[in-house]
């Protein structure tokens, strides 16, 4: 395949495709690889995937745009939960919470804890990815026939949204696919391949579920080392509905989000801190900074950021890009740092 002749057709094809070329080079890469699939032998029924999913990805990006700027937590739980068990309510009632508090609620629009959740929160405040199965997943009444209900032929897709589109995820008890979100989102945040977000694991009042799984993790994989122990940071197991809004609203008391480049990381603060609370993270988070010191910043042109978070304060740092639980547990303390009022010594 020759290239510069192409690469010449393809810019001409996305000039005249479309009116605003946003990105081409990467449209332009996009194109490239659709046209070598055939060159590596792949068959009909792989490149059948890669288009199902690509558009699958396209739409959902689309679907979820005009709602960019609202806060949105994915909760997740039983599809056999029925309205009259305690787990029901208390979803219920924590989704109407969490509206509340300005966020909308992503479930997978099916019955159990995802129609509970989209019941509590409203349909005008819900979002419903479903999935394509033979049983058991028809769209839940608080959310079916709704503009913002779209269904996925694969998991890997829906999952890549359920995740994305959060800024927390909440679980209530449940079977395979529950605990599946669950290691799943905690293994994103442990690599870091998704920005920090507080994970909340909800029992009834009373409940053993979420606490007996706790147990194992503490018993089975912390003190075995098979993960660290400030990764149990990365999450908070309660059987109490006010306990696990306060964890989610507190996470974004002053931190606001981040940004992670090759030799910097930039955290985005809604109030700036003093000099005293930055010596404090550097003495107590030494550890995961390879070299210098956790700053003040302006705005950094790498982070290419929207008007919105360029008006945040900022600190950055060289993280080690490993250490996320500690990293986690940085973010806590930055949200429990008050600065002195006007007038204090």
């Amino acid at each position: 395949m020759d290239q510069k002749p192409l690469n010449k057709k393809i810019a001409a094809l996305i000039a005249e495709a479309t009116q605003e070329a946003r990105h081409p080079d990467i449209v332009r890469e996009l194109i490239i690889t659709a046209l070598r699939l055939s060159e590596n032998h792949v068959t009909e029924n792989d490149i059948q995937i890669i288009n199902t999913a690509l558009k699958e990805m396209r739409y959902g990006f689309k679907f979820f745009t005009p709602y960019k700027d609202i806060r949105k937590i994915s909760i997740f739980g039983s599809a056999r939960t029925t309205p009259d068990q305690d787990t029901y309510k208390h979803s219920a009632a924590f989704a109407r919470q969490m509206v509340t508090k300005g966020f909308m609620v992503i479930t997978g629009a099916g019955a159990g804890i995802m129609q509970a959740a989209q019941e509590g929160a409203g349909r005008q405040n819900s979002f419903g990815i479903n999935i394509l199965l033979p049983f058991e997943q028809s769209a839940n009444k608080f959310i079916e026939n709704d503009p913002k209900l779209m269904t996925f032929k694969y998991f890997f897709t829906r999952k890549l949204f359920f995740v994305k589109e959060a800024d927390a995820i909440a679980l209530f008890p449940g079977g395979f696919g529950t605990h599946d979100e669950g290691f799943e989102s905690l293994t994103l945040l442990q690599t870091g391949k998704t920005e920090p977000m507080p994970v909340v694991f909800i029992d009834v009042p009373g409940g053993s579920y979420w606490k007996s799984w706790r147990n194992y993790v503490k018993e089975e994989l912390v003190e075995k080392g098979l993960i660290s122990p400030e990764d149990l940071s990365l999450f908070k197991v309660t059987d109490h509905i006010d306990t696990a809004v306060r964890e989610i609203t507190n996470f974004y008391h002053n931190y606001n989000s981040c940004c992670f480049m090759k030799d910097k990381t930039v955290i985005r603060l809604h109030q700036p801190v003093e000099d005293t609370f930055l010596e404090q993270l550097n003495d107590h988070f030494s550890d995961i900074i390879v070299r210098g010191k956790i700053k003040r910043s302006e705005t950094l042109c790498q982070e290419d950021c929207t008007e919105d978070l360029d008006g945040l304060h900022r600190i950055v740092f060289n993280f080690n890009q490993k250490s996320f639980g500690r990293f986690r547990q940085m973010i806590n303390m930055i949200n429990q740092y008050h600065p002195p009022r006007t007038g204090d010594s």
